[in-house]
């Protein structure tokens, strides 16, 4: 198996699954290098030997555990952002893209946010893995590819860079609320989205409608 693949061969999916639900509740939480695959089979409910017959090194849970999470956290904002368009009916372009605010700001809000996984894990590994540094960059890529897609409707000159700045209040706005924490963090989402429709008004010459 690799890291982007289904269990290998005689290994349970719902044991894979087990692992991984261990690992990200703990590397979320605590830090990667700080959880050991002991605590992490212990967690899982799986021996030592099956825990590294799924994953034989922990790089290997490291990249599964950050591209599931990758999926989970892209397709989350998606349907937020979808559900929200439904809800309002003919929504005007820009509102999609400030709905990436609001969805922020409801994950922010979580009892379990602790940041932005990638950027955690990068900060921990990724000058040794390169494993860990593609897959940081990939979700990174993915998140400017959706806001580009949202952004092409605005007839923007080049919606590549506007998804671009608006990438980096996203960053920006999910560090700052790891740092402050709450109540802090609502505001953070709040002068996020503020910034973003400024930027949306300011950079934006076609009406949006």
């Amino acid at each position: 198996m690799t890291a982007h693949g289904n269990a290998p061969e005689g290994v349970p999916d719902d044991v894979r699954t087990r692992i991984l639900d261990a690992a990200e509740r703990l590397f979320y939480e605590r830090g990667i290098q700080a959880v050991g695959m002991d605590e992490l089979r212990t967690a899982a409910g799986v021996s030592l030997k099956r825990l590294y017959g799924t994953f034989p090194a922990k790089h290997d849970l490291v990249e599964a555990y950050l591209r599931r999470r990758d999926a989970r956290w892209r397709a989350d904002l998606a349907a937020y952002v979808d559900a929200a368009a439904e809800a309002d009916g003919a929504v005007a372009p820009a509102d999609r893209l400030l709905a990436v605010f609001d969805w922020l700001g409801s994950w922010f809000a979580a009892q379990d946010f602790r940041g932005c996984a990638f950027i955690n894990a990068y900060g921990e590994l990724g000058a040794t893995s390169e494993g860990v540094a593609r897959v940081t960059r990939d979700h990174k890529q993915a998140l400017r590819t959706y806001l580009t897609d949202l952004a092409r409707p605005l007839k923007h000159p080049d919606p590549a860079a506007l998804a671009a700045q608006l990438a980096l209040l996203v960053d920006g706005a999910i560090t700052a609320a790891a740092i402050s924490g709450e109540p802090a963090s609502a505001h953070t989402a709040h002068t996020a989205r503020t910034a973003a429709a400024a930027l949306i008004g300011a950079t934006t010459t076609i009406p949006n409608i």
